[in-house]
């Protein structure tokens, strides 16, 4: 019942499923000088992996340490805010940014339409294999196609939402080309640890394709405005315009409905989990009402060595003020790993108070 459940209350995702603090630079393949806030140009690009176009930016020069940045169901590789991306640059590293098939500017499946929910759901009560368009492993294995077409023997892998799911496929599937495993608001598949919160299930599903940009902007800012922070809102201009640029590059809310299926039938992976070693961090906030904060210390507890960081008043989002300490989480677990050379950040020193500590039942306030 937990599985059927969770099924439904995917149903109502929109591509806000992670907003964050300000609006990202408008991307034009065409356009190889795009200035970014702080003067960092980024690469844009397309690969071709197998069938699918994938778009990407690549921010840094190409002789450092690689940060894959994978974004999570229906949201495009914006959620990843300029910012966040030039303050990993400027610590060292090279970072690229993606749209996960389905997603933004990469190739939509339509000819796979949409998923059969019924029998999805049928499937799951009879513990038969879910028909599904794809799986969370094939996004994978784009994101590990991109590296190759890069030419990216290995990078510190990070996800957030079904992104993390992504990310530890990955890890699991391909831990020669994972140097660090940074994991934002994901969780593992156990299917006992508490879904979203009658708070989310409340929400509308999303207005279908074609319909006004207003009224889709409405929902997208509802979606995001509910998932956010507590302790850290957006603004509320802010988040409108993040919304509306987002919607005017790609809105597809059956595609996201692909990946909605995706993500509900991955399998328990706790056990593939427990026998990975790659340094980790994992993020969570204790507001998350989409991925409780309950699937971070699972998370955490069945990856060995994995530390946990849980972030008072932080909900399904990555806020603006808070980039800095999610930029922390990604330095520390590469650090920490066996990938090689490291980079120092620019000042010497992290520039966010970040208590870190083992798997457990554990929350601090962090100091801004």
């Amino acid at each position: 019942m937990k599985r059927i459940a969770k099924i439904m209350s995917v149903l109502i995702l929109g591509a806000a499923l992670v907003a964050v603090g300000g609006p990202a630079a408008a991307i034009n393949l065409d356009d190889a000088d795009n200035n970014s806030a702080t003067g960092i140009h980024p690469i844009q690009g397309q690969a071709q992996v197998d069938n699918i176009t994938i778009v990407y930016e690549v921010f840094g020069p190409a002789d450092r340490e690689t940060v894959l940045l994978i974004a999570g169901a229906g949201a495009q590789m914006t959620m990843w805010s300029d910012e966040l991306c030039e303050e990993l640059v400027e610590r060292g590293y090279r970072v690229v940014r993606f749209d996960n098939r389905d997603t933004g500017l990469s190739t939509h499946l339509d000819h796979l339409d949409r998923p059969d929910w019924e029998e999805i759901i049928a499937a799951a009560n009879e513990s038969r294999p879910l028909p599904l368009p794809y799986t969370v492993t094939d996004m994978a294995n784009d994101s590990v196609g991109l590296l190759d077409a890069l030419e990216i023997e290995k990078a510190h892998v990070v996800g957030a939402s079904m992104g993390g799911a992504i990310a530890q496929r990955i890890a699991i599937h391909h831990p020669e080309r994972t140097c660090s495993l940074t994991l934002f608001f994901s969780e593992t598949g156990n299917p006992e640890m508490p879904g979203p919160t009658e708070e989310f299930l409340a929400l509308p599903p999303p207005p279908p394709a074609g319909s006004e940009i207003e009224e889709i902007v409405e929902h997208e800012v509802l979606v995001a405005r509910t998932l956010g922070s507590p302790a850290y809102p957006t603004d509320e201009d802010v988040l409108r315009e993040y919304s509306r640029q987002n919607v005017e590059r790609d809105y597809d809310p059956i595609a996201q409905e692909r990946h909605s299926a995706a993500i509900t039938a991955e399998s328990d992976r706790r056990e593939l989990l427990n026998r990975l070693n790659v340094s980790t961090i994992v993020l969570h906030g204790d507001s998350d009402i989409l991925v409780p904060v309950e699937n971070g210390h699972d998370l955490a507890a069945n990856i060995p060595g994995a530390r946990l960081i849980v972030v008072r008043g932080m909900g399904h989002d990555i806020p603006e003020q808070l980039e800095p300490l999610f930029a922390d989480a990604i330095a520390l677990a590469a650090t920490n790993s066996t990938c090689g050379s490291y980079p120092v950040q620019d000042d010497g020193t992290i520039r966010w108070t970040l208590p870190v500590f083992p798997a457990g039942p554990r929350l601090f306030a962090v100091r801004t």
